[in-house]
């Protein structure tokens, strides 16, 4: 390949708009051009990318036994309807009326497939003997984004691959959710990304049926919780707090009679403790929820934040929402911003999260317009039903399982592995008969990787101030030639024969034969990351050898120019089967 007969539309500026490296490295270095907000085009060298990590992805697929179909990117919403997720959905499932003759025929374009391929299956499985089977694709899924930003890390049409698993039995199913697990390891290692595996919100089975694949990130949207000490790690929505002293504002203190104070127009934590010049770790927030139809209320900390995936889980409720201003009034007998956990006009369950218990004189809402006790304590004011975990973890909270302090980081979701269970396959009546004769339900398993966010993260994580820094398994190009003289005929014969030798052997190179000064090339190169770059001058034909360095490395060395193919050869297939030259950890020091 040649540069001269390709599109490379790199950039020298930050293009308008971008915000974030990833973002900012695609554009600059021609691997995307945006199409509209949310909607990108992969341009020759992106989709190079962007196919060599499909393919990492289809042979670790291949491996553990999936077999790879492709299904339409649009489907009957009647599928959606009957698994009740187009109200889940909402805004997001993006709907279309197709007129056929006289008639409309309303569908959905994807934004994932569980419908679609629990319907093929339904069709096309009815035995126990025809199980264990796992169906995977890389299609385009679509979903209204309506803040896209980030580059492709957030759009409205992105490439993924998902798989779906189904089984006779649980054990069935934990036996393939492992083999995935380690399918998903080899494939973020062989892709060269520095990902972490989070606990995540388990499937209707429960236990430890979900996991989430993260890049560490300062630009992530999700929040992990790490211990560092025992490795520990879980997504914000899931991850639990180990025994501590819940950095108590008060203790041991003289507990004072409470009192009622005039709290006019102040209905946030901030605001009340402003006007009460407290800090907002004295005050208890009581939130009114409605689970499965009833109003409960919760008690936080003032300086946490309530975590309603662990409310659920320990109330053990489908449905958990805020409650509305009309049911809070009339429980409370106040409007938003007064509710507290004395005096309620409705006697409804109360539970608190484990640090509430710890605060003495506390800061709490009268139940009362424009009203707030002080000097409340729990057991001597008021007993909670129930007192748990309910709260986000902070930083410094103690590890559930070695109590070392916890970290908060953002990073970005690649993959996740999740059991599913009977959902599916229940609501679109996909059965199998047993070995017994009687008829049973297919339990399912689902496993997602953002093809897209491959490529996006590893630029956002290993970049440097010269442009991305790819490793050699998803590199648009392993090896750029750069000829410093492409109008000296024999060094040009001499580049030719080295670029047909390299892809002979089966080594991917561009030559980059534009009539440009060394800098410019040089740059470029570093810009896009091509990880081994080649120079051939005019000093270098003389002597017989030709330079060559890797994208991470400072160092440059001098190969021999008559075995210089071997040598490259060499190099680049040592590189692809170790990565030991690519190191992020290495790039970040």
């Amino acid at each position: 390949m040649y540069w001269s007969n390709t599109l490379i539309p790199t950039m020298k500026e930050t293009p308008d708009g971008a915000e974030i490296p990833s973002h900012v490295l695609m554009l600059r270095a021609g691997l995307v051009a945006q199409v509209m907000a949310g909607a990108y085009t992969y341009l020759p060298l992106g989709l190079r990318s962007l196919r060599k990590a499909m393919e990492i992805v289809r042979s670790e697929m291949d491996r553990v036994g999936a077999n790879e179909l492709l299904m339409s990117a649009i489907c009957p919403i009647s599928l959606y309807e009957q698994t009740n997720r187009v109200e889940a959905f909402g805004n997001v499932l993006i709907k279309a009326d197709l007129t056929r003759g006289n008639k409309k025929v309303h569908v959905v374009f994807c934004p994932t497939h569980e419908e679609e391929v629990t319907d093929l299956v339904s069709r096309f499985i009815s035995s126990y003997r025809q199980l264990p089977i796992i169906l995977y694709q890389i299609q385009t899924k679509f979903r209204n984004e309506e803040r896209p930003r980030f580059g492709v890390l957030r759009t409205s049409e992105f490439l993924m691959k998902d798989a779906y698993s189904f089984h006779t039995s649980i054990e069935s199913l934990t036996e393939t959710y492992q083999r995935m697990y380690g399918a998903y390891w080899r494939i973020f290692n062989r892709c060269g990304l520095p990902v972490l595996a989070v606990e995540a919100e388990s499937g209707p089975i429960g236990g430890d049926a979900s996991h989430e694949f993260m890049i560490v990130s300062a630009n992530g949207e999700d929040e992990v919780v790490h211990c560092e000490q025992c490795g520990y790690a879980a997504n914000m929505e899931k991850a639990e707090i180990g025994s501590q002293s819940c950095d108590y504002v008060q203790k041991n203190v003289q507990l004072k009679e409470i009192a009622e104070l005039e709290t006019p127009n102040v209905h946030t934590v901030e605001q009340v403790c402003k006007f009460l010049k407290a800090k907002s770790s004295r005050l208890i927030k009581t939130l009114i929820y409605v689970a499965d139809g009833d109003p409960v209320a919760i008690l936080i900390r003032g300086d946490h934040e309530a975590n309603e995936y662990k409310i659920k889980r320990q109330l053990g409720v489908e449905v958990l929402e805020l409650a509305s201003p009309e049911v809070i009034e009339r429980v409370t007998g106040a409007p938003v911003g007064f509710a507290g956990p004395i005096r309620m006009i409705e006697k409804i369950p109360i539970h608190a999260d484990s640090c509430v218990m710890e605060i003495d004189n506390a800061i709490v809402g009268a139940n009362k317009p424009d009203k707030h006790l002080v000097n409340v304590n729990s057991m001597r004011d008021f007993m909670p039903e129930r007192i748990g975990d309910f709260r986000n973890a902070v930083v410094g909270d103690a590890c559930p399982k070695c109590s070392a302090a916890l970290s908060v980081r953002n990073a970005i979701e690649v993959g996740h592995v999740f059991k599913l269970g009977t959902k599916y396959s229940e609501s679109l009546n996909a059965k199998f008969l047993d070995a017994d004769e009687s008829q049973k339900t297919i339990i399912m398993g689902c496993y997602g990787i953002g093809i897209n966010r491959i490529i996006a993260g590893l630029a956002e994580v290993s970049h440097d101030d010269a442009g991305i820094i790819f490793p050699v398994t998803i590199a648009p190009f392993e090896v750029v030639i750069c000829p410093m003289k492409v109008m000296d005929e024999e060094l040009m014969r001499l580049v030719k024969k080295m670029h047909d030798g390299l892809w002979e052997r089966g080594v991917d190179c561009i030559v980059d034969d534009r009539d440009q000064r060394a800098g410019v090339k040089f740059k470029d190169a570093d810009l896009i990351g091509f990880p081994l770059r080649v120079v051939i001058g005019e000093k270098g034909l003389a002597e017989g050898k030709v330079e060559v360095k890797w994208r991470w490395e400072k160092e440059t060395s001098m190969l021999p120019i008559e075995n210089a193919v071997d040598s490259i050869v060499n190099l680049i297939e040592k590189e692809r089967k170790t990565g030991e030259r690519f190191s992020i950890v290495n790039q970040k020091k």
